[in-house]
């Protein structure tokens, strides 16, 4: 068995996807911005992810901007029957690289849109709405306008899924009594832990948890305790991460990114380490002793 099928399968919609996928970001230039340093070599990590049996594959539009969605169009099309595609809106691209707040009416509108021309879909499997109160942290305000012209656009045919990223609880609340929500995309990992209670929640109902920087993001994780597991059991700390996140929650699809394709081949064994019960008692103190 193969540690894409090791890692098994969770309900992503009406669809079931393996838990371990692949985030496309760092497919797009320095600071996710412009093309790729390298574009035959991030083809290249797009045709191995999907050889190697990954059928989740997360994007946006707003990646470039509109770089990685023509890369998997340009790499993969036809796409195979059971390959998911998941896209966010919410925000753009400044010509100074900023992410800009986009999630009027038509701004939502206009992305859904350029993200099925680009990627060369007729209808998109889930748009994640991206909450830009704030760039950094999740920030309370209702998103009852965003999520219903989202809805709408459902209702027409263009999306078949609605999901949220970089969200409160309380706006994951309210966002499940406007629409179907299918899955929740935020910053959580060993160390970054505050959403323990809303992973178990949505566990509960079925409704998938997708966490971005699970190998802690921009400032990889470093632990002592984790590179120590990691030395025992044979593999490298960041895999021995990724298992931790397999183990933490059946609910939880992992899709970490790369532009390389012996660094996806990496973060793909992470679906064979088996965490012993110790490990993983000393792997859940990590985030106890993390800085606020």
């Amino acid at each position: 068995m193969s540690p894409i099928q090791q890692s098994g399968t969770f309900a992503l919609g009406l669809r079931r996807v393996h838990r371990l996928g692949y985030g496309a970001m760092q497919l797009a230039g320095p600071g996710v911005f412009g093309p790729p340093k390298d574009l035959k070599a991030a083809q290249a990590v797009l045709h191995a992810a999907v050889e190697s049996g990954i059928d989740h594959i997360d994007t946006s539009d707003f990646y470039g901007p509109h770089v990685t969605n023509r890369l998997i169009r340009e790499a993969l099309r036809p796409f195979g029957p059971n390959l998911v595609i998941v896209t966010k809106v919410g925000a753009r691209r400044g010509g100074d690289k900023a992410w800009i707040p986009a999630f009027s009416a038509e701004e939502l509108t206009s992305a859904v849109h350029d993200n099925l021309r680009n990627l060369g879909l007729d209808v998109i499997e889930v748009v994640n709405f991206r909450c830009m109160f704030d760039a950094h942290h999740p920030a309370e305000g209702s998103i009852e306008a965003p999520l219903t012209a989202l809805a709408e656009l459902q209702r027409k045919g263009l999306i078949r899924h609605i999901g949220l990223s970089h969200v409160t609880p309380a706006q994951v609340a309210e966002g499940r009594r406007i629409c179907d929500i299918v899955c929740v995309q935020n910053n959580y990992n060993l160390a970054h832990r505050a959403d323990d209670e809303l992973i178990d929640d949505l566990a509960r109902d079925g409704i998938a948890y997708v966490p971005y920087f699970p190998l802690g993001g921009f400032s990889p994780l470093q632990s002592t305790t984790l590179s120590d597991i990691a030395a025992r059991l044979g593999f490298t700390p960041l895999q021995v991460a990724l298992a931790w996140l397999l183990r933490r929650s059946p609910n939880i699809l992992l899709i970490p990114g790369t532009s390389s394709v012996v660094h996806l081949r990496e973060n793909i064994a992470a679906g064979g380490c088996m965490l012993p019960s110790d490990a993983l008692t000393e792997l859940d103190g990590i985030a106890a002793r993390a800085p606020a």
